[in-house]
């Protein structure tokens, strides 16, 4: 039983108290007053007032987890109508069995509105990807220009220099055949002399066809010249001795038909 000298509430107690010194054992008295003063504020927090809020909150959830019972007078004509507690609504008992949950709104947004936000964030998405899909198509649309700019770019590039290849050719087979003026003026590399005006007066309209005639007309007839004329083929690089050894050696008049 407690003395009158513990007054456990005077300064005294509390500096005596407070004074632990390691490896000095602690009084009886004290550890007593240490666990009551424990104890006291453990009491004090739980019968702290809470807010209305935080009693409404306990409150509905409290009720939330509790079934209806029979003093509710919707749960009694419901009985008296044949329902039992556990079974589903309906004839068949294949309707809902636990009541509609509560969806508590926690924020200021009016009627409707989360279903505003849903359908403009499915909008946003959608604008996102039909964006994302032009994206896609334009970025194909250039790759495949700049595919075919440089393909067309390596053909012209491949024309020039089968042209060349074939003007060269020509003179050379033109010359040993004792021909020293071209059929047309492009047969032949640019740059060679005309011996008479005459010549000259011969070869003007295919001048003035130079500036028309694109490359690739150009190597066609003049392969088509060598092949006829020389039986030579420039792709094969070869003169056959005739034109039924060019037909049975020659793949084609075409570069295509020598791409192996």
């Amino acid at each position: 039983m407690e003395t009158e000298e513990d007054d456990y509430m005077s300064d005294a107690f509390v500096n005596e108290a407070l004074d632990f010194r390691p490896g000095v054992p602690m009084v009886k008295h004290v550890k007593h007053a240490l666990k009551r003063e424990e104890l006291t504020k453990e009491i004090s927090n739980q019968n702290k007032q809470k807010t209305y809020k935080q009693h409404e909150l306990d409150r509905r959830d409290t009720a939330l987890q509790t079934s209806m019972s029979t003093e509710n007078k919707g749960f009694a004509l419901l009985q008296k109508m044949g329902y039992v507690a556990g079974q589903g609504l309906g004839k068949e008992g294949a309707g809902r069995i636990e009541p509609i949950p509560l969806k508590v709104k926690t924020d200021k947004g009016g009627i409707g509105m989360e279903e505003l936000k849903k359908r403009k964030a499915e909008e946003k998405l959608e604008n996102y990807h039909r964006k994302l899909q032009v994206k896609k198509q334009t970025e194909k649309k250039s790759l495949d220009e700049f595919r075919d700019r440089k393909k067309t770019e390596r053909e012209k590039r491949q024309i020039e220099g089968d042209l060349r290849k074939s003007q060269r050719a020509c003179e050379q087979l033109d010359i040993q055949k004792g021909i020293l003026v071209p059929k047309d003026s492009w047969n032949w590399p640019e740059g060679f002399n005309h011996e008479t005006e005459q010549n000259e007066d011969s070869n003007t309209e295919g001048i003035e066809d130079k500036e028309e005639l694109t490359p690739l007309v150009k190597l066609q007839h003049i392969t088509s010249y060598l092949r006829r004329v020389h039986f030579y083929c420039i792709w094969c690089g070869t003169s056959y001795n005739d034109v039924e050894d060019l037909s049975s050696n020659c793949p084609g008049d075409t570069v295509a038909d020598h791409d192996y």
